[in-house]
């Protein structure tokens, strides 16, 4: 039997776990102010769920997914992204009336890739769902909220924000079209996923890594030229409403969504302060999403950010947060353990962060209490309960006092 993990996860011990909380409460509170909801989907789906809406010649459907068949015989799939989710539990709701609708979510996703830093085969995304809202104004409160999340991280001028237009239907059908005549001319110099891309996906081969392609892609036509003046104009809003909030950006021209369901805007807050450049937070709109699941016509915009980056970010720009310091309970004798093991649920009851230990002399739970950064030790053997008080040792100073049994949890709550 083998006690390592397996390739692609990682053991998040208390540290990490922390670490994880902290970006994900964070984003929880900021969404919860812009009136986001919080909720969660099951971590896996019926595979049509994400085979029908990511396409089948996406990496994702065709290399990445984890699918198995259960005991009954059905086909699932653990999620390799959320939106999909969050669309099928509104459809499966018929929240349609209900509209708009605003979620937030924080939890695990799969992939079967390359495990590299900051990207794990079991790795977590915080996100955000705005339904409903056909125009530019979501772009830019979605857009506005992921930039407030990496603001409160000290993280913002550590990232860039790409954005670019997808158009509408009109404009990436006269784009898909000029795509594919161009690059039926540059075949041989094509790599073979991007020769399986050009016909059913052409989009996607503008954001591919390989070199050949790279060199293919700087020649290619600008999907500016192809734009109808309904989508220049949703665009040239989006611009202007974060301009309005001071939110900076970039225009990238070759950013985009590869799928049929995205329109309009797509963006990434980039950042090249963990190595290579990599996407910590990426979105765009995908009008045609609902509907592609058989639900109804229902407008969306939204984003997820990796956790695993967003928390590596955070500790290089900010002071790591420790755990609360408890209070160190050091009982000598088996009354004294008896007692303080009743103060010790009544003082986690009164929301006060306390450490006791199951053995050991008086030594021995001092080094304990130093161990877990305790603030404050309470001592108590034979001759305090005799006397009815106890010790109460300030870590720090090592100023010590004596305080009435009844009274401890009064003077530790003073302290805390």
């Amino acid at each position: 039997m083998s006690v390592r993990p397996v390739r692609g996860t990682v053991d998040l011990f208390p540290d990490d776990s922390r670490r994880h909380r902290r970006v994900s409460e964070t984003a929880r509170e900021l969404a919860e102010r812009y009136g986001f909801g919080e909720m969660n989907t099951p971590i896996f789906e019926f595979t049509d769920v994400f085979a029908r809406t990511l396409g089948d010649v996406s990496d994702v459907v065709t290399k990445e997914m984890y699918t198995f068949e259960d005991r009954g015989g059905e086909r699932l799939t653990l999620r390799p992204e959320n939106t999909a989710g969050v669309m099928r539990a509104y459809i499966s709701a018929k929240l349609q009336n209900a509209l708009p609708l605003k979620y937030f979510y924080s939890g695990p996703m799969f992939r079967y890739e390359r495990p590299q830093k900051g990207r794990q085969r079991q790795f977590h995304q915080i996100g955000v769902e705005l339904f409903g809202v056909p125009g530019p104004a979501a772009d830019v409160e979605v857009i506005a909220l992921g930039a407030q999340v990496l603001a409160a991280f000290n993280m913002l001028d550590q990232t860039v924000l790409h954005l670019n237009t997808l158009g509408d239907t009109p404009s990436r059908d006269a784009y898909r079209a000029a795509l594919i005549d161009y690059f039926s001319g540059h075949k041989d110099q094509l790599s073979d996923d991007s020769l399986s891309r050009l016909e059913k996906n052409p989009l996607r081969i503008l954001d591919s890594k390989d070199k050949s392609d790279r060199a293919v892609v700087e020649a290619a036509p600008v999907f500016d030229d192809y734009l109808t003046s309904e989508a220049a104009d949703f665009f040239a809003e989006v611009r202007q409403g974060l301009d309005d909030l001071g939110v900076a950006y970039i225009r990238d021209p070759r950013l985009v969504r590869g799928l049929d369901y995205y329109c309009h805007t797509a963006f990434e807050f980039v950042t090249d302060a963990l190595g290579a450049q990599g996407t910590v937070i990426g979105g765009g709109r995908y009008d045609g999403l609902a509907e592609i699941m058989g639900g109804p016509a229902t407008p969306g915009v939204g984003w997820a950010g990796g956790i695993e980056r967003l928390a590596m970010l955070a500790d290089q720009t900010m002071e790591e947060q420790e755990a609360p310091r408890p209070v160190a309970l050091a009982p000598i004798g088996d009354a004294a353990d008896r007692r303080l093991r009743q103060l010790a649920y009544e003082l986690r009851g009164a929301g006060i962060a306390t450490d006791i230990g199951y053995s050991g002399n008086l030594k021995r739970r001092m080094a304990r209490a130093a161990k877990v950064n305790a603030h404050t030790a309470v001592i108590l053997g034979d001759d305090e309960l005799e006397k009815g008080v106890a010790t109460l040792r300030d870590m720090e100073s090592g100023e010590q006092q004596e305080v009435p049994l009844d009274g401890i949890a009064a003077a530790l709550a003073a302290r805390s």
